[in-house]
């Protein structure tokens, strides 16, 4: 990441602000679309089965099977700027910068560019000591959090570097969850069922002990207290499974099929769990989930996008920054 968010004047007595993602294709093509999943599913924290097995599993049998595929599902929610994921975190690192005038504020990637790896040594390089990162991911997982965690322990040497563990109870995260559902109540009515979905996770690691699952449930009591409704009326699932294994259920497409059996006919869904909107919501929500809720007797899925770079979104993380609570 070159620091091209931060205003000219930020130097190196600014303490800095890294937000880090997850990542993206640099464009909607296979070759770019192989090359960003390369470096995602080799990572130990994504995919746990032995390298001897996996690599070649990966390089010759899924990566040229998937590849073309997932580039079609990119090419279709493509921005004029690049990847929607790319451009919302963007955008969300300039607002938070608006608010944090005498910080340092940046945004990376945990894989693709511009990495996480580059934005510390550039850091270091420039001359900055004090650098928090915060993952945009309100739920810890060592999935997600762990990872970023892992290129701080080795790229972030010569560096006072602090991570944010999570935000999954944030009053003001939250209360800015609400407010975008209840702009969409005000816009367009309510439907007959609120779907919080949320990335899945397989089972076993939170049989482990990962506290994905419990922070997800956690959210999804803080938002509903935001939004002054009983936590009953709205439902958690888990999307986005890959492989044949188990993974943390229900998940949102089986539910919501369900739900168009059992004549439900409009269904509002949010994803509390990714802070820009991105593939997973863009295309897979709003387009296969869709679909399938529709062929089964549904009416509506109306999709509530997520906060991007709404500005109570920006102000709530800026909060976060300015607290000493929740960073190690």
């Amino acid at each position: 990441m070159s620091m091209q968010d931060s205003p000219p004047s930020n130097g190196p007595d600014l303490p800095a602000l890294l937000l880090v993602n997850l990542g993206t294709p640099q464009a909607p093509t296979a070759p770019e679309v192989r090359r960003y999943l390369a470096e995602f599913l080799h990572d130990h924290r994504v995919v746990q089965l032995t390298r001897w097995l996996w690599c070649p599993l990966l390089h010759f049998v899924i990566l040229p099977l998937r590849s073309p595929k997932v580039a079609h599902k990119y090419a279709s929610i493509w921005m004029a700027e690049g990847s929607p994921l790319a451009v919302y975190t963007a955008r969300l690192a300039a607002a938070v910068q608006s608010q944090l005038p005498q910080w340092r504020v940046g945004h990376a990637m945990r894989y693709g560019e511009p990495s996480l790896a580059a934005a510390l040594n550039q850091l270091r390089v420039d001359g900055v000591r004090d650098v928090r990162v915060l993952p945009l991911y309100p739920q810890y997982s060592t999935t997600t959090t762990e990872a970023v965690a892992d290129v701080i322990a080795k790229h972030g040497q010569g560096l006072n570097v602090a991570m944010l563990q999570d935000y999954h109870r944030d009053a003001g995260w939250a209360a800015s969850v609400a407010a975008s559902i209840r702009a969409h109540w005000d816009a367009h009515g309510r439907g007959e069922r609120l779907l919080l979905s949320f990335h899945g996770i397989p089972q076993r690691l939170v049989d482990a002990g990962d506290p994905y699952a419990m922070q997800c449930e956690a959210s999804a009591q803080a938002i509903a207290a935001a939004l002054d409704v009983p936590r009953a009326e709205i439902l958690l699932t888990f999307q986005s499974r890959f492989g044949r294994e188990q993974w943390l259920q229900p998940y949102t497409q089986a539910t919501l099929e369900q739900l168009a059996r059992d004549g439900v006919r409009k269904v509002d869904v949010a994803c509390p769990g990714f802070a820009v909107d991105c593939l997973e919501t863009l295309e897979e929500i709003t387009v296969e989930n869709a679909h399938a809720f529709r062929a089964l007797g549904g009416e509506a899925l109306r999709y509530i996008p997520c906060l991007n770079d709404a500005p109570d979104h920006a102000r709530a993380l800026a909060a976060l920054v300015q607290q000493d609570e929740g960073w190690r």
